[in-house]
């Protein structure tokens, strides 16, 4: 029990680790897209649990509410309404592995280097992270850092992402003969005469033999 108590943060987020880990693997080798995309929410899951463990709780709660709720959720009803072909969509796996394998040795490798490089984090694998105060506000932190020293990249990274939705709506846009759309200019610039026409028509009175008998 002493141990359990002791190092009961470790123990959480190896299980955290392993859990998005094996879910990882998951993803790129079930056979069953609709399954992928469940275990890629089972990585965000845990991935947040870590953001948790390290007292990012802003990132944590984003993570969960923004991918699994929102990006996540929109991923599972897009595969699951595409008539997706499994054979077609696996005849290039092995002329591809090599690729993936280096590419992703490549990205072990970076983040090695970043978290054990003493350049880069202080040795971060050598030192235990500092514990903060209760009064500590992780979402205060960040929007302290965010809008002051990092103000121009957030605005930079966010006339990019306004950029990227605004092509790619140019870029799905079709044109189609029978849709209808309206000319706001045409109807303000529009006159009376245009679209009414008055008539002068002589009254009719029907004579007392014309008129049908009861």
């Amino acid at each position: 029990m002493n141990f359990i108590s002791s190092n009961f943060e470790a123990i959480v987020f190896y299980i955290f680790a392993a859990m998005a880990v094996l879910a990882a693997l998951r993803v790129i080798t079930a056979t069953n897209p609709v399954h992928a995309v469940l275990f890629l929410v089972l990585v965000f899951i845990s991935s947040s649990g870590i953001w948790m463990l390290l007292e990012a709780e802003f990132l944590a709660i984003s993570l969960v509410l923004v991918y699994v709720g929102a990006v996540m959720v929109l991923f599972l009803f897009v595969v699951m309404m595409l008539d997706i072909n499994l054979v077609r969509l696996r005849e290039g796996f092995w002329r591809w592995l090599p690729f993936g394998a280096g590419l992703a040795g490549l990205m072990a490798f970076e983040m090695i280097y970043v978290l054990g490089s003493s350049d880069t984090s202080k040795g971060m694998l050598g030192n235990h992270a500092a514990k903060h105060g209760p009064e500590y506000s992780n979402t205060k932190a960040l929007g302290m850092q965010i809008y002051t020293d990092y103000v121009y990249p957030f605005e930079i990274a966010a006339v990019i992402l306004l950029v990227a939705m605004i092509s790619a709506i140019a870029l799905t846009l079709r044109k189609r003969k029978d849709s209808r759309s309206q000319e706001v200019n045409k109807q303000i610039s529009v006159k009376k005469a245009d679209r009414v026409r008055i008539v002068s028509m002589k009254a009719e009175v029907k004579k007392s033999s014309e008129l049908p008998s009861e």
